[in-house]
């Protein structure tokens, strides 16, 4: 054997800057079946519509297409289903050329950062702000800029200071709908000041949607995108359909597009055409995707209100928290400044997990605060949890 020292295998400077996601980590610590998690942001297991799903693929592999390599920008009926989808939310005439499909949200938002940033440019992000994102844009090698969120979504006045003060962001990123990991939403008088701020400095706003349709009460809330041009919007069928289907989109301006098309060319060819069938026939079909969206609304505001009662009932002034109106996370904070990171060990111990708001935070510690998602189980389930966190905080 070589006496020699092994060399150690050569990683990128850029990979160093990524930290991991607390939420992924998490997943692999509360697989135990003893635990009950509330950390990941998991659609209902129980909700999915795999029967559905199920014969929606039968249908596809009639097809020798749905089982061939489709075209960079995604197949040609999902892009059209989806174009009418957004054209119907945003009040804006969207073409399929509009749309590229990606395996995912996430992918679209890697796609888009490297498409649109340079190593150094600045990226401004909620604070709290998804994980996803982060890792995302510092991966990309961007100088984050955190601006806070208050119950009525990104504070568009701080963002304003920002501007005025120099800053020259090239993307403004937002869940504007339904807030990960905040669980509030933008007014509407924000989003059009945010997209009015775009107009005038010139970046590119990132609305990230995949909660929007899962409103609890009156229509969904109306997109960033339909006050302005400027507005790059990625969605999702995992959260309204199935996470396995790995279908995403994004809906930008031509010349945004194109550049995202010419990296995924790179990255993966292009995305499966027999999952982007089945989610074709899926939202297409309106009378059954309205029914099933209809199921899952009811399904979660019962979950959240079960989630936020049990918390009252257990914890009453010692915390602060959401109330959520919508999607599927509720935001926590304790007002005795305790260290949630600290609190999720004994937790875990106890047979709960949640998200410690470290794992969100940007320029702001967050340490007193935690993420706790209700979608993935029922409500007696989530009555239990509760109680184990509280024997946990004790």
């Amino acid at each position: 054997m070589s006496s020699l020292a092994p060399h150690p295998y050569p990683l990128s400077a850029r990979l160093r800057d990524v930290r991991g996601s607390a939420i992924r980590d998490l997943l692999t610590l509360t697989a135990r079946a003893d635990v009950l998690s509330l950390a990941g942001g998991l659609p209902a297991a129980d909700l999915l519509p795999r029967d559905r799903i199920a014969d929606a693929t039968a249908h596809a592999l009639a097809a020798p297409a749905a089982a061939q390599y489709s075209e960079t920008a995604g197949v040609a009926t999902l892009r059209d289903v989806v174009a009418a989808l957004e054209s119907s939310r945003t009040g804006r005439d969207i073409e399929p050329a509009d749309v590229v499909v990606t395996s995912g949200s996430q992918q679209a938002l890697d796609l888009l950062a490297r498409a649109t940033l340079d190593p150094g440019d600045p990226v401004v992000v909620e604070d709290p702000a998804y994980v996803g994102a982060l890792q995302v844009f510092q991966a990309a090698g961007a100088v984050l800029h955190g601006v806070p969120v208050d119950a009525s979504g990104m504070d568009v006045d701080a963002l304003d200071a920002l501007l005025v003060g120099g800053l020259r962001p090239r993307l403004v990123h937002t869940v504007a709908s339904f807030h990960n990991p905040r669980g509030v939403t933008m007014s509407q008088d924000r989003r059009a000041r945010l997209c009015a701020l775009a107009d005038r400095y010139g970046f590119l706003v990132v609305e990230d949607d995949p909660y929007g349709l899962l409103c609890f009460d009156g229509p969904p809330p109306v997109p960033v995108a339909a006050h302005g041009d400027r507005v790059a919007r990625l969605g999702s069928a995992s959260k309204v359909l199935a996470p396995a289907l790995r279908v995403g989109w994004l809906v930008a301006p031509p010349q945004v597009c194109a550049g995202v098309e010419r990296l995924k060319q790179s990255t993966d060819l292009c995305g499966s055409a027999l999952t982007q069938t089945v989610a074709a026939e899926l939202l297409a079909d309106t009378a059954w995707f309205d029914e099933h969206l209809h199921g899952l609304r009811a399904a979660y505001r019962s979950r959240a209100a079960a989630l936020t009662a049990a918390l009252d009932d257990a914890f009453g002034a010692a915390i602060t928290r959401s109330t959520p109106t919508g999607g599927m996370f509720c935001w926590v904070e304790f007002r005795d400044g305790r260290d949630t990171s600290t609190l999720l060990t004994r937790a875990v111990e106890r047979g709960v997990a949640f998200v410690p708001g470290a794992a969100f935070a940007v320029g702001r510690p967050l340490t007193s605060a935690l993420r706790c998602s209700f979608a993935g189980y029922p409500e007696p389930v989530l009555r239990d949890a509760v109680l184990r966190l509280a024997a946990a905080a004790t």
